[in-house]
């Protein structure tokens, strides 16, 4: 691809990513309130383990996956330290494969980059095209930790706040078990 194809494609993707205003204006309409820490950007919960900031709540793996034709896409949310099995989770799912999705397919769904995804995106999927699989062994936590739409913050939510959250947006989290290696 010539290097002037690759700039408007990139400057086309920026373009499709969400405002995080419009996610502090939603949280404000549900009288959801949050604590924010600013931070350099976190492509992963590896970088953040680098940081060693003491903060209170679950910090978070959010995982964008897709089946094997790419039809179905699955927001993944489990510890932080957690390694999926994601063979063994397809198969517990009756699914062939389950695969990461493309920063393609995030920007598309989620409208957010690498880096930036979190339960928060969700507000993003207007048309539910997304379940939602809450790892059972991090939600008996009161305090999430959620990047908004950027990785160089990270918003802390309330148990009840998300509840209410995922409520306005139409995602029901399906609470399981899920596997790790």
């Amino acid at each position: 691809m010539a290097r002037s194809q690759c700039a408007t494609k990139r400057a086309l993707f920026v373009t499709m990513l969400a405002d995080k205003t419009k996610l502090e204006a939603c949280l404000a309409h549900l009288d959801i309130n949050y604590d924010v820490i600013e931070h350099p950007p976190l492509h992963t919960s590896l970088a953040a383990d680098e940081l060693l900031l003491e903060r209170p709540g679950t910090r978070l793996k959010n995982l964008f996956l897709r089946d094997n034709e790419g039809k179905r896409h699955f927001l993944v949310i489990t510890a932080h330290n957690k390694q999926l099995d994601l063979k063994a989770l397809s198969k517990q799912q009756g699914l062939s494969r389950l695969g990461f999705a493309s920063s393609e397919r995030l920007a598309t769904y989620l409208k957010v980059a690498p880096g930036c995804v979190s339960m928060l995106a969700l507000l993003n999927d207007k048309q539910s095209a997304v379940t939602v699989w809450l790892d059972q062994d991090i939600w008996f936590g009161d305090l999430f930790h959620c990047h908004p739409f950027e990785n160089t913050q990270t918003w802390i939510l309330s148990k009840p706040d998300l509840e209410a959250f995922f409520e306005y947006t139409a995602h029901q989290p399906r609470v399981m078990f899920l596997p790790s290696k």
